[in-house]
Formats: C-alpha cells, structure tokens, sequence
C-alpha cells in the first residue's frame, strides 16, 4: 500500500485530507474536531528504521495499544515509530511488506484511539 492509497481509504471513509504542515512531501492525518493526529505519512531514511541501503522509503506512523506494538514490531514491515513516542506510536512500511487490510485496520484503530473523548465508541 502506498501513500496515495493511504489517503484515499482514509478520505472515502473519514472524510479527511492530509495536511501537509512542513515544506515536504511529509503528511499529518488530523480529526477535524480535536486536531489529533491519527496518522503521519513519513518519508525516512532506511537507516534511520535500521534497514540496509541508502535512500528514503515512505511509512505511515499510527498510535496502538503499547501491547499491540511490543507484538508488532517482532513482525516485519513494522519499525519503532520514527520521530514519536515509541511506547503508543509504530512505524509501517509502505513498501508491500505489510498487506493492505492490515494497515487498514490499523489506521481505523489510530482514528478510534485519538478521536474526541465523547465521541469514542465505548
């Protein structure tokens, strides 16, 4: 799943466009009500994710369940969250790895765990 596709999900569902708050391609994905950001979309040095080779790759940085990530990144295509708080945030890949219904999902749980408190479902 690429960045693109990311967005598109995320727009057809939430209704949401990202928003590019810095001078690069780097994308925040917010509620609209409280601002939070559910998703990052990242362009990151593969040695800043302890990949081999030069170059950068894009990843998509969603909040989780610190159980759930401690689980996550034994699994490939999953990396400490670049530039967040690694105990509540996860790095994807965006390079196949990781199959499409997963980040899915992952996504709609970000967008759960972040959305204004009154309107969580319970």
């Amino acid at each position: 799943m690429d960045r693109e596709k990311i967005f598109i999900h995320i727009k057809e569902k939430y209704k949401i466009e990202p928003d590019y708050p810095w001078k690069d391609d780097n994308a925040v994905l917010r509620h609209p009500e409280n601002r939070k950001w559910f998703a990052v979309v990242l362009k990151v040095g593969r040695d800043k994710l302890g990949l081999p080779g030069e170059g950068l790759m894009d990843v998509i940085n969603i909040k989780s369940e610190p159980v759930l990530i401690s689980s996550l990144r034994t699994r490939q295509g999953f990396h400490p969250a670049y530039h967040m708080n690694k105990d509540q945030w996860i790095s994807i890949r965006l390079d196949d790895t990781v199959p499409k219904d997963q980040i899915e999902n992952l996504i709609d749980l970000s967008y759960q765990m972040t959305m204004p408190k009154r309107k969580r479902k319970k």
